[in-house]
């Protein structure tokens, strides 16, 4: 254990004591300040504005995050020159390596933890070719060993079958480094109905070492879905660790497809971020289902982390991280008594926030395109999106919602 009390070891190691926090949403958190641009979702800000990107990575660390991710989301060749994005300029290595470079310098002297990180490709969405979406992975995998990384997470697959890839090429490319796999799936299958539990057994079966999910819904959500693979691993006689990193959003009502499916998605989902106490029951939740590697997606700030950090501070040998509110202790000090008297944790558990918006809907109805990999309005390129792609697609919709009203 550090001098300060936070956790050491190798991560495998670290997963064996205790929980082991991630990180949070860097692309959205970037996307608020300015620094990504919402669609293609993509890194190139490690070259752009690296003091930006490490930032946020030293406020994750402030807020007790044990292991950084590298800023390497949808840093792959052919989403980085997808649909005429100029991101490419960088190239895949240079992104990648700017990448490592940052979260290297402010996770070590911290002792932290750094993954690389994969996620799912264009190239899957439009051949399912195997061999094309390993030879896509292993431009980024270059990197992430000649950067040496002490973990690769493999994550944001909405078919298991990518992930698959995705892992068995790491085993391949980089032996011995511990891989995690999580799927952005709900609790029911991934988009082509694998059911989740088998899911998880698939992934466990090509070589990672923690499987789970992350993004696309609510941590109850994902909870529910990673329940469902450690039975299911289980009952096959594996052995395995299990992760989570879900949104910061409530999504009771997201399809199949999760958030991006809401109307609300990407521009306007303030109204459903959870509450860092909300994020204190997530953490609980997630430790007694058995889940050890703990962080979160999209929408998942670092005052999240630090709601987690602080609720399992006794699992991880006392450690908390700076100016944790002590649900609410820290409320005494203010001037008005109605104030002060919030200064428990009684008071904040059991509030019913209110969102301030007095004709606001307590659901949306997702659009639920029901299109996946292999379907033409799914083929990508890098000329930029046409007049007539976008007619097809919204002559589809209209289609599909003939009759019942456009969920758009």
């Amino acid at each position: 254990m550090a001098a300060d009390g936070r956790p050491t070891g190798t991560f495998l190691e670290r997963l064996e004591k205790g929980p082991v926090l991630c990180d949070g949403g860097f692309v959205f958190a970037l996307e608020k300040r300015g620094y990504v641009e919402a669609g293609p979702w993509t890194p190139e800000a490690v070259c752009e504005h690296p003091e930006a990107v490490k930032q946020l990575h030293r406020e994750f660390l402030r807020a007790g995050s044990d292991v950084c991710q590298a800023f390497t989301f949808y840093a792959s060749e052919d989403k980085l020159n997808n649909r005429g994005h100029g991101a490419g300029k960088h190239g895949v290595y240079g992104i990648n390596k700017a990448a490592c470079e940052i979260v290297k310098e402010v996770t070590y002297p911290e002792g932290g933890l750094v993954a690389g990180g994969l996620s799912q490709t264009p190239t899957y969405l439009s051949t399912n070719d195997k061999q094309k979406v390993k030879d896509e992975v292993k431009k980024q995998l270059q990197v992430f060993k000649e950067q040496n990384v002490d973990l690769m997470i493999c994550e944001y697959y909405e078919h298991v079958e990518e992930a698959e890839w995705h892992v068995e090429a790491i085993k391949e490319f980089m032996p011995g480094t511990p891989v995690c796999a999580s799927l952005a799936i709900n609790e029911e299958s991934d988009v082509h109905g694998v059911p989740t539990g088998e899911c998880g057994l698939r992934l466990v079966k090509a070589g990672a070492d923690v499987v789970g999910v992350n993004c696309h819904f609510d941590p109850f959500r994902c909870i529910a879905a990673v329940k469902k693979m450690i039975d299911c691993v289980n009952e096959a006689g594996l052995k395995a660790h299990y992760m989570v990193q879900p949104l910061g959003y409530w999504t009771p009502d997201a399809g199949v497809q999760g958030f991006i499916d809401l109307p609300e998605f990407p521009f306007a989902l303030e109204a459903r971020i959870m509450t860092r106490f909300d994020m204190a029951r997530y953490a609980r939740e997630a430790w007694d289902a058995g889940i050890r590697f703990i962080g979160g997606c999209c929408g998942y700030e670092p005052y999240h982390i630090r709601a987690v950090s602080e609720e399992l501070a006794a699992e991880r040998g006392g450690y908390l991280p700076a100016n944790c509110s002590r649900w609410g202790a820290c409320l005494a000090k203010h001037t008005k008594p109605w104030v002060r008297n919030r200064a428990n944790r009684e008071y904040w558990e059991n509030l019913n926030p209110s969102t301030g918006r007095p004709f606001s809907a307590s659901l949306s109805k997702p659009a639920q395109w029901g299109i996946t990999a292999g379907d033409d309005l799914l083929k990508q390129h890098t000329e930029e999106t046409t007049e007539a792609e976008l007619e097809a697609g919204s002559k589809f919709l209209i289609s599909k919602h003939k009759g019942r009203g456009c969920p758009c």
